[in-house]
């Protein structure tokens, strides 16, 4: 690649969710933009493929996507993204224990109801997000933001003097019953942390908040569809995408005078380490990445022979049983063990997006949390924690896939180990991400900054990193 500047103002390197929204938001504040993706397609994540037979759907990363409607990123270019559908299933979320399921539904009102003695304590734990709105989930996810953090000052405080605990405190302070305590573990397990672990409460009280506010959709037809309606929109502004093109030194890049980096500090350091002074390297050598996940897709002959019929209605379905049973498995994996009963996060896309296979077959993925950099096969575990809540479940398979974390890394580079988070997301490694400074997005040389899920507000398909580093580049130049 030429060493000149090429007429580029800005060159992006990594076409992921936050890589897209970097380019696109320099190019809609007139940069003309160069955008290179090591993949022959852009999306990083966000990729569907026919991983076991031919007209069954997979989405290889995420599918459901709160955090894209609550984003002030795609917010703002939601009329940008032409040909996207979003489908909401009847229900959000069930949380099966061995004899009943418990269902969060859209209306908080319903689901406080449905959990009976528990219900009012439900409602005031959610109600903050709920009524804090937009202007919550801007604060929350621009978290070094005053003056986002100033127009929500009222929910920020409700929703922080639970949220900064360990959601095993919270839980066993406000419920009773074991309902409404297994649903904020199934919540609270999206953090991949220890559930003793401080603001993991804040990881289960935002998501479910936003489960009853916006929703946790899929994208019609697969989630693919949102990368490729990115890309419209980036060469609809004029940005140069080039797939295929694998960076291996800052020096391969034109000479512009603003570059963002889709990459994890680890890819940061290979590609620019003898550039950063030695106090620097240091603190992004102790950057922590968080436990991997092993992951399958199935296709299926029929609908999953759910124990409780009304599972059958929700696209995401947290198995793991009671509180206690589902920190176990979390604790485990913290201390760097496998989980013999892991919680397990299983999606089942045709309840909101029947397209995704063919007439009468259904698929579904699951994955579970593992050490990171995991070489066991968890496929067996998974299965089980199925089949205890849907006997015959193995019956109904006529098609596997398995991710292991080396094959996670392999297909995006930056899940490192197999971490899907872009690195640990503890409260520590929250503030200091990914190392503690004003500004996380800027790096020690000039004009070059950091977008990956390694900076703030973290990992999930919110765009929000990009965001962030392409308006501090926007605001130095």
């Amino acid at each position: 690649m030429s060493a000149a500047g090429d007429g580029y103002d800005a060159v992006v390197v990594g076409a992921g969710p936050n890589g897209m929204m970097a380019a696109l938001t320099l190019a809609k504040a007139g940069r003309k933009v160069l955008l290179l993706e090591a993949e022959n397609r852009v999306g990083g994540a966000l990729r569907s493929a026919d991983l076991t037979l031919p007209g069954f759907v997979h989405d290889v990363g995420a599918t459901v996507l709160p955090l894209a409607l609550a984003s002030q990123a795609f917010r703002s270019i939601s009329d940008e993204l032409t040909g996207v559908s979003w489908a909401h299933p009847e229900v959000p979320v069930a949380h099966p224990l061995d004899d009943h399921a418990v269902l969060l539904h859209r209306d908080l009102a319903q689901t406080s109801a449905a959990l009976g003695r528990d219900g009012a304590a439900w409602r005031r734990l959610m109600s903050p997000v709920v009524a804090g709105g937009d202007r919550l989930a801007d604060a929350l996810l621009a978290p070094l933001s005053p003056r986002a953090a100033g127009r929500s000052i009222g929910p920020l405080v409700r929703y922080g003097l639970t949220g900064a605990f360990g959601a095993s405190t919270v839980s066993r302070l406000a419920f009773r019953g074991d309902d409404a305590a297994a649903l904020f573990a199934g919540l609270a397990g999206h953090a991949v942390l220890n559930l003793r672990q401080l603001s993991t409460a804040g990881y289960a009280t935002f998501m479910g908040g936003l489960a009853h506010r916006v929703g946790w959709p899929v994208v019609v037809g697969g989630t693919e569809r949102l990368a490729e309606a990115m890309a419209a929109a980036l060469g609809r502004h004029g940005v140069d995408i080039q797939p295929g093109v694998r960076i291996t030194d800052l020096d391969e890049l034109p000479r512009v005078g603003t570059t963002i980096l889709d990459v994890t500090p680890r890819q940061l350091l290979a590609i620019a380490a003898d550039r950063f002074p030695a106090r620097d390297q240091r603190r992004l050598e102790r950057y922590r990445y968080g436990p991997g996940v092993f992951k399958l897709d199935w296709a299926l002959d029929g609908p999953v022979p759910w124990r409780d019929p009304a599972i059958a209605r929700a696209a995401t379905v947290h198995l793991g049983g009671t509180f206690a049973e589902i920190a176990a498995s979390e604790s485990d994996v913290a201390r760097g063990q496998h989980a013999e009963k892991p919680y397990v996060i299983c999606v089942q896309p045709c309840a909101a997006d029947p397209s995704r296979a063919p007439d009468g077959k259904q698929t579904l993925w699951a994955y579970c949390h593992v050490p990171n950099g995991s070489t066991r096969d968890m496929t067996a575990e998974i299965e089980a924690q199925i089949e205890r809540f849907a006997p015959g479940f193995r019956d109904q398979v006529i098609g596997r896939h398995a991710f292991s974390t080396q094959a996670l890394e392999s297909f995006d580079a930056n899940l490192i180990g197999g971490d899907i988070g872009g690195g640990a997301a503890d409260l520590r490694q929250f503030l200091a991400r990914p190392v503690l400074s004003r500004r996380p997005w800027a790096t020690p040389l000039g004009g070059v900054y950091l977008c990956s899920a390694s900076t703030p507000p973290g990992g999930g398909v919110h765009g929000m990193g990009g965001w962030h580093a392409a308006l501090a580049a926007l605001r130095s130049t």
